[in-house]
């Protein structure tokens, strides 16, 4: 049973949940109401780890959780279409017996909902003036005054608001007020993406898991070793250690010998766990005084998978962090489960692309490592100390990463930051 938490103010959230019993098999909604979107932030923060996914009444309450979260994967939001903008307006003519022609409206700095509702209508208004607002930067104040100053100068005759709270307050003021909420139709569309995502998440939960455990220079602990009985100890110890854990991941473990074990389970039970592996190898590497690394790998057959594992742990290896990966369909996941995590390919089959790479000296993985982060950071521009802090490298070699990407046109430098420190300014550079 998937537990889909479902977070809006109540108003929305009974309108939502009755159409949701439709759509109730194989799913368990739970409802997080809340009086100001800004209540979002806790409410996806205490209970995150005990839901599967998240369904948002709107844009707004799906913003702030995605920033608070990192993610996106497991979030969905009932949107604002034509017809939420149309059902407002249809809703205020049949109260004011009359076609408002003069409105404000507030809605998303980057939607340009309004504007393309207006398009699609025959009529058309005299004036209407739109407040738009950045999701993290909402000032309910300032939205509220605006409104009302409209209103007290006489340049409107109507108001429509996406807030519950600042349609309450203007209806409170005796004006004429609509609060542009979703159709039924885009709640049901909306749950059925839902359950097709759902789908999803159980055919990727299902699929199969390798996880390869190597102590590293175990010869060396094998040449060390006072006898022979002190080794048969030492990897009984070793076992156990892996047992405890292949128990809780529902798996079977298989010993190579040398210090290699291969451990196989399912996607869901090796990411569930993921905390618990992190306590395993390093109870391994105090056991054995040795560094231990792991390699993840998953697909769609036992070969497959396996096969992802041992491209994992090779990268592993590479990375003087010798941080936990993930290798699936040609992807890596780095920092799985964390704030942090991040995805990225490490293959490329365009020719071009790659002798660009060549030429620059730089690794297919190392410029999509680069290319992800600055996607997922949604940063415009960047400096090699923002590369350095986030992908743990020292800012010289990132600063000859990003010379390099940029003699081969990959990478372009546009400026420079100012600063009140002391020292040169940062040089600023966009991905091209």
């Amino acid at each position: 049973m998937y537990r889909i938490g479902v977070v809006g103010p109540n108003w929305s959230l009974e309108r939502i949940l009755g159409i949701a019993k439709e759509f109730e098999q194989g799913m368990e909604f739970v409802a997080f109401p809340y009086e100001e979107p800004e209540e979002t932030k806790k409410i996806v923060k205490d209970y995150d780890k005990k839901i599967h996914a998240w369904l948002f009444s709107g844009e707004l309450p799906y913003e702030i959780a995605r920033n608070v979260l990192g993610s996106k994967e497991n979030l969905l939001y009932i949107p604002h279409t034509e017809s939420s903008l149309y059902k407002s307006l249809l809703n205020m003519v049949n109260s004011q017996e009359k076609l408002i022609k003069r409105l404000s409206i507030d809605t998303f700095s980057y939607s340009n909902l309004v504007e393309e509702a207006v398009e699609q209508l025959s009529m058309t208004f005299n004036e209407i003036y739109v407040k738009k607002f950045e999701p993290d930067d909402i000032n309910m104040e300032e939205l509220l005054h605006f409104h009302l100053d409209l209103w007290e100068s006489k340049k409107i005759d109507g108001v429509i608001t996406c807030f519950p709270t600042v349609y309450k307050h203007l209806k409170e003021a005796g004006l004429p007020v609509e609060w542009m909420s979703t159709s039924r139709r885009e709640i049901r569309q909306t749950l059925r993406i839902l359950t097709e995502k759902i789908k999803g998440y159980y055919f990727k939960d299902t699929q199969i898991g390798v996880e390869i455990i190597e102590i590293e220079h175990f010869e060396s602990i094998m040449q060390n070793a006072k006898s022979s009985y002190d080794l048969q100890f030492l990897e009984l110890r070793l076992k156990e250690i892996l047992l405890k854990f292949c128990e809780q991941l529902n798996g079977s473990l298989i010993e190579k010998g040398y210090g290699k074990y291969v451990i196989f389970s399912s996607r869901g039970a090796i990411e569930r766990e993921i905390p618990m592996l992190e306590h395993t190898l390093e109870q391994l590497s105090l056991e054995s005084e040795s560094t231990v690394v792991v390699g993840i790998g998953y697909g769609e057959t036992v070969f497959s998978a396996e096969i992802n594992a041992q491209v994992s742990i090779r990268q592993s290896k590479e990375m003087p962090e010798r941080k936990i990966l993930i290798v699936d369909n040609g992807m890596i996941i780095e920092s799985i489960g964390k704030k942090e995590e991040i995805t990225y390919s490490f293959r490329t089959e365009d020719k071009d692309f790659l002798q660009k790479l060549k030429k620059g000296n730089i690794s297919v993985k190392t410029f999509h490592k680069i290319d992800a982060l600055i996607r997922k950071m949604n940063w415009n521009v960047f400096s090699t100390k923002d590369l350095a802090a986030h992908l743990h490298m020292t800012e010289r070699n990132a600063r000859r990463i990003v010379t390099d990407l940029c003699e081969v046109d990959l990478i372009e430098y546009i400026g420079e930051e100012s600063s009140s420190l002391r020292g040169r300014p940062s040089k600023l550079y966009r991905l091209k």
